[in-house]
């Protein structure tokens, strides 16, 4: 190996033993080490105050896969159109389900059975006016046969229809209750919670009502109390229907005791965007109700319902210590910190006096010397 092709590959391994550092220069300067210390101290405190403790708590695994279950129940007698409603006539579904209605008001149709409207006065049917009496019959025919023209000449359909007239809302259910029993499980950390204490007995479940301020902790909900809380009118809501959004959040930090889980409760209308509209407000459905006369003849009841539904959102995060989150937010901080220089060096390289004086002190340009011109004398020789 010749003597230049050895002295390139000792260069290559010095070169790379070496180590380099960066060059530190002290400023002098009041104005320049406040601003300095200001904006570390600020990155300090977001980074170790805030953001860990106040913010997201950067130092915990946080669980926001929610696995939940809710099963509510309905109680309260009700007087309507001089009858006695209980929850198996006002509550849709009666299956206890997350969202259910509470029916308001009806108005009914008793006793309708299927007619024919026709098209023609040549067919074989009758005439809408020979058929129906009441104008608002009238006027369904009519539509009937607008719908269906000209496939059919005749049309099949219930009679009478449903009668345009308002009866007020039921009262009473305002003060109707409902129970509310939500399970849920934080599944990276395998915390099962319920939304009332386990250790409470059959004499509070049966007087207690949920107060956010006294009693947080009742499953128990007025109806009046709830459209309180959404700021709605009783008697408004009960007329038209409407829908109600109960939300139950849970945010727990399982650093404390699990007994500290506990869930809140927000209510909110969810239909509230729709209210100054004119084509549809509220919330109303129909069903009916089949019946068999002894002579064989089908008939019906038809009601069409006006109620105020109700939705159970279940919605949570849970949060625990781990250390890998932890290291990566001090990493973070420490690293942040060094803006403050970055900020200092701007200031005092473009908006202080003797600027250039600092840029001479922190930037030393270095000229690489040709090898075949020789020293000049008097020069200092670069590296």
């Amino acid at each position: 190996m010749s003597c230049q092709k050895r002295s390139k590959v000792l260069s290559f391994f010095t070169d790379f033993f070496t180590y380099e550092t960066t060059k530190s220069v002290v400023v002098k300067s009041w104005s320049v080490g406040i601003i300095n210390r200001i904006v570390q101290l600020l990155i300090i405190v977001y980074f170790i105050g805030l953001v860990p403790v106040c913010l997201c708590k950067a130092y915990q695994n946080i669980d926001t896969g929610i696995e939940s279950a809710v099963m509510t129940k309905v109680k309260g007698f009700g007087l309507y159109n001089n009858q006695v409603m209980d929850v198996a006539d006002y509550v849709v579904p009666t299956q206890g389900a997350s969202v259910f209605c509470i029916i308001t008001k009806l108005i009914v149709s008793e006793n309708q059975t299927q007619s024919f409207c026709m098209f023609r006065p040549a067919h074989a049917c009758f005439r809408c006016s020979d058929l129906l009496t009441p104008a608002s019959d009238v006027q369904t025919c009519s539509r009937l046969l607008q719908m269906f023209r000209p496939a059919h000449a005749c049309v099949k359909t219930w009679f009478p229809s449903l009668l345009l007239y308002f009866r007020s809302p039921m009262k009473e259910a305002e003060n109707f209750t409902i129970f509310i029993k939500n399970s849920i499980r934080f599944p990276m950390f395998n915390v099962t919670r319920g939304n009332f204490p386990s250790n409470i007995d059959e004499k509070y479940i049966k007087t207690c009502k949920y107060d956010p301020v006294h009693n947080p902790s009742c499953p128990i909900f007025r109806v009046g109390d709830i459209l309180k809380y959404t700021n709605e009118s009783f008697n408004t809501i009960a007329s038209t229907g409407g829908e109600i959004g109960i939300n139950v959040g849970w945010v727990c930090d399982l650093d404390q005791s699990e007994e500290e889980c506990k869930p809140s409760y927000s209510f909110t209308r969810l239909d509230d965007v729709f209210q100054d509209n004119k084509v549809s407000k509220g919330y109303n459905f129909r069903f009916a109700k089949y019946f068999r006369s002894p002579d064989g003849t089908e008939y019906r009841t038809l009601h069409k319902a006006f109620a105020i539904r109700f939705d159970i959102l279940v919605s949570g995060k849970a949060g625990k210590f781990n250390a890998v989150p932890t290291v990566i937010n001090v990493v973070a901080a420490f690293t942040s910190v060094g803006l403050g220089t970055v900020l200092c060096d701007l200031i005092l390289l473009n908006f202080l006096k003797g600027a250039e004086q600092y840029k001479a002190k922190k930037f030393e340009e270095v000229r690489k010397r040709s090898p075949a011109l020789p020293d000049v004398p008097g020069e200092p020789t670069t590296p």
